[in-house]
């Protein structure tokens, strides 16, 4: 006896299709597209003058400064540490488990803005002249921190007032996160700069 199915005739029928609306299939996206979160097209970087880190390529790399002139530049950048103001006070009054939470702080700060190149990968390694990290209590559980960068040199500093107030503000989690695990962290945000072929940028104030 012959096997089930010996003589069904072969399936004929077509194979199935993309439904309707489906994306297409092996489209290639460009290396260089890219797109916003709302699925649209951004354009290509390599047209956009003001990527100073991407090359005619498409590849992101470090920008040649050497022609540039040495002029006097200067950043502030701040940050916003939400906390419980009962740990607030405690960090204020050098009262925290680990000990004086502001001047550990503003050491951290001072040494990342002088290491900046070793977190960013394209910045360059610039001295600098000044840094000054500043605390504030502008409401209740709330710590606002400054930090202040100068050089004279041929690139801006702003990622070394923003890599130092950054610095500053995990540091005052880590001194107080025994005590408030919840604390946190933001804005972090540059708030001026002076120097430079963009000239001066000051952030405006907040609702403008």
């Amino acid at each position: 006896m012959e096997g089930a199915g010996a003589n069904t005739p072969p399936d004929s029928s077509p194979e199935p299709g993309p439904r309707t609306g489906d994306p297409p299939v092996n489209v290639m996206i460009a290396r260089s597209e890219r797109f916003d979160d709302n699925g649209s097209a951004m354009g290509d970087p390599r047209k956009d003058p003001t990527l100073s880190h991407i090359g005619a390529t498409g590849d992101a790399g470090m920008v040649d400064v050497s022609r540039k002139p040495i002029t006097q530049r200067e950043a502030t950048a701040s940050a916003m540490v939400s906390m419980q103001p009962s740990v607030l006070e405690a960090l204020l009054s050098d009262s925290l488990p680990k000990g004086d939470a502001l001047a550990t702080a503003r050491v951290a700060g001072i040494l990342a803005a002088k290491r900046v190149s070793e977190w960013i990968p394209l910045c360059h390694a610039i001295p600098l002249d000044w840094v000054r990290i500043e605390f504030s209590k502008p409401t209740t559980g709330e710590l606002a921190i400054r930090c202040t960068a100068k050089t004279e040199a041929r690139t801006g500093v702003e990622m070394e007032a923003l890599i130092g107030v950054t610095a500053a503000a995990l540091t005052i989690y880590d001194m107080a996160k025994a005590a408030d695990k919840a604390i946190v962290i933001g804005p972090i945000q540059l708030e001026r700069k002076t120097g430079g072929k963009s000239g001066e940028y000051r952030r405006p104030p907040t609702g403008q």
